[in-house]
């Protein structure tokens, strides 16, 4: 067993008592690092957050749950005219509205409804509108399907997925359509042969939606 000896050859004890005094002041300095809160980049103080313990039930508040968000279904329309705005309709001019010549017309037992703009002497010129409830899985199919064997062309305007094609009538020289929008599980879908009036479709979805 090893004993310290008494004496203190060459200032050990001087040494030993530096070194206890550097580490007394070291600890002091960590101490007063470690009481200080950190600061920001760009050297501002960060105020301290307030500790969880010492806050009272009351200023813990509970959280206040979200409503949950409802979609309300757009109410299928049931006048062809009034989902046309004036500049529209002016350009339908005299057109007949669902001659009984063209069958059924109006709004069908599941709410659909056809718009069939026609006059019956004419050989061609007209259109025929269907509004329609259809949902986004067999819309999209649909639409997706004209693109890929009919080569029709689709783009996203106004919330929703409008495509389009036109072409010349095989019989008649003039050009024939199909127009087709479809948003919010409402598909508006159009037929026409030399009858196009500027802003139709458009006209319809800012009724509809908007």
């Amino acid at each position: 067993m090893s004993v310290w000896p008494v004496s203190d050859p060459a200032g050990y004890g001087e040494r030993m008592n530096a070194r206890l005094a550097a580490g007394a002041a070291t600890l002091v300095l960590l101490v007063a690092l470690t009481g200080c809160g950190a600061g920001a980049p760009d050297g501002s103080d960060v105020a301290p957050s307030p500790s969880a313990t010492n806050a009272s039930p009351d200023d813990t508040a509970s959280p206040t749950p979200s409503p949950t968000p409802t979609t309300t279904a757009v109410a299928l329309p049931t006048d062809c005219r009034a989902i046309l705005s004036e500049d529209v309709l002016s350009q339908l001019g005299e057109t007949p509205l669902n001659d009984a010549a063209f069958g059924p017309s109006g709004v069908g037992d599941d709410g659909t409804l056809t718009c069939i703009w026609r006059d019956p002497r004419a050989d061609t010129t007209g259109l025929v509108t269907t509004v329609s409830r259809m949902n986004r899985g067999p819309a999209l199919d649909m639409l997706n399907a004209l693109v890929a064997n009919e080569g029709f062309s689709c783009f996203t305007p106004d919330g929703g997925t409008r495509c389009e094609k036109t072409w010349q009538d095989p019989q008649y020289p003039v050009t024939d359509g199909r127009t087709l929008f479809w948003r919010d599980d409402i598909l508006i879908d159009t037929i026409y042969s030399n009858l196009a009036p500027t802003g139709y479709t458009s006209s319809i979805i800012a009724r509809l939606f908007d």
